[in-house]
């Protein structure tokens, strides 16, 4: 993994913490219900993972 690709991983490892434990307060909010969030929470944060990684590498081809 090159330098700009770790920065990416980084990033994005980050940003899922801050914005899984915001995800996750919203979801148990609306929910009432701990493991319904907990479920819910995770599997958006592996998801939008993914997708931050993708993002971020296809800007960084962008000139």
């Amino acid at each position: 993994m090159d330098t700009s690709q770790m920065r990416s991983f980084k990033k994005m490892i980050s940003w899922r913490i801050i914005a899984t434990l915001i995800t996750g307060m919203v979801v148990f909010l609306y929910t009432g219900h701990l493991a319904d969030a907990t479920y819910i929470t995770l599997t958006s944060a592996f998801i939008l993972m993914i997708f931050y990684y993708i993002h971020e590498r296809v800007w960084s081809k962008i000139k």
